[in-house]
C-alpha cells in the first residue's frame, strides 16, 4: 500500500500539471484580489479571501478536466463531493501558508539589501512551496484518490 501511494504521488507528469494549474490559480487570485481592491475599494483582507476562492474554483475545474481527468466517478454528485473536498484541502493549504509565514517571521531575522529587509518577503515563497506540496499530496489522496483502482 505504501509503495502504491508513493508511486502514485511520484508521477512527474501529474505533478507538473498540478504546478501549472497552481500558476494559473495564482494569476486568478492576484487578478481578482487586485480588481476588488482597486476597482471596487474592497478591504484587502476580504478581497484576498474572494481571490483565493476564485482561484480554488478555477484550479478545481482545470484539475478535474486535465490533471486528474482519468480519476473519479462522473456525474454531478461525485464531482460536487470532490469539489467540497478540494475546497477543504485548499483551505488547509492557506492555513499552512499563514502558519509558515507567521512562524518564520517570528524568528526575527533580517536580510537587508539596499535598505530593504528581504526577510519580509522570503517566508512567502517558502510558505507557497510548503502548501503546494501539502496540497498536491492531499488533493491526490483525498480529492481524486489516486491510489484507488
Amino acid at each position: 500500500m505504501v509503495r502504491e501511494t508513493v508511486d502514485a504521488l511520484a508521477s512527474g507528469v501529474r505533478f507538473g500539471k498540478f504546478v501549472s494549474v497552481g500558476a494559473v490559480g495564482a494569476v486568478f487570485d492576484m487578478t481578482t484580489t487586485t480588481a476588488l481592491i482597486v476597482g471596487l475599494g474592497i478591504l484587502g483582507e476580504y478581497a484576498k479571501l474572494v481571490g483565493a476562492e476564485v482561484a480554488i474554483v478555477v484550479m478545481f475545474a482545470i484539475n478535474e478536466r486535465w490533471t486528474f481527468s482519468e480519476l473519479g466517478a462522473s456525474g454531478p454528485l461525485p464531482t460536487l463531493s470532490r469539489f467540497v473536498r478540494s475546497n477543504l484541502v485548499r483551505s488547509g493549504g492557506l492555513a499552512v501558508q499563514f502558519l509558515i509565514v507567521r512562524g518564520l517571521r517570528q524568528l526575527d531575522l533580517s536580510v537587508v539589501v539596499f535598505g530593504f529587509d528581504l526577510w519580509q518577503l522570503i517566508p512567502i515563497p517558502i510558505a507557497i512551496a510548503g502548501s503546494m506540496f501539502l496540497n498536491y499530496v492531499a488533493e491526490s489522496l483525498l480529492t481524486w484518490r489516486v491510489t484507488r483502482s
